[in-house]
């Protein structure tokens, strides 16, 4: 069986190897109980909070926006719903007006008989005449 070598903690620990040294970014962290004091951390802390108090308010700017967008999205829909349901209901008025038409017109057709039939051929007739007539003037 193998064993792993446990090397000592001094080697595992990046301060004790590489000393004290500042992050990369030239900002010291208000974690750290480095060699740059509490003062130093304590500004980069006021810093940090800050930032964050921008970006809170940066964060709240945007939730109104969506907030609204939203509200609007809505106030839509419901115009779009009483519209819709104000289309329907003058749909349903006239197909009961054309049904109530046709209804009629069955009615009349049928109490003459078959002499509309003859007046509409007739009427046919005449309009094809006419166009004929029209059609060799040119």
């Amino acid at each position: 069986m193998s064993q792993r070598i446990r090397q000592p903690t001094s080697l595992r620990d990046r301060s004790t190897l590489l000393g004290v040294t500042p992050p990369s970014s030239g900002r010291s962290s208000p974690f750290n109980s480095s060699s740059y004091g509490q003062a130093n951390g304590h500004r980069y802390a006021d810093d940090l909070e800050g930032q964050n108090d921008e970006a809170l308010e940066g964060l709240s700017a945007k939730v109104k926006l969506l907030k609204d967008i939203t509200i609007g999205i809505g106030n839509e829909v419901r115009e779009s719903t009483v519209q819709l349901s104000q289309m329907n209901d003058a749909f349903a008025e006239t197909s009961g007006i054309l049904h109530g038409t046709f209804r009629r017109m069955n009615n009349m057709a049928e109490r003459q008989g078959c002499r509309w039939l003859w007046y509409i051929i007739f009427m046919i007739v005449v309009f094809w005449f006419f166009i004929i007539v029209w059609w060799f003037r040119r």
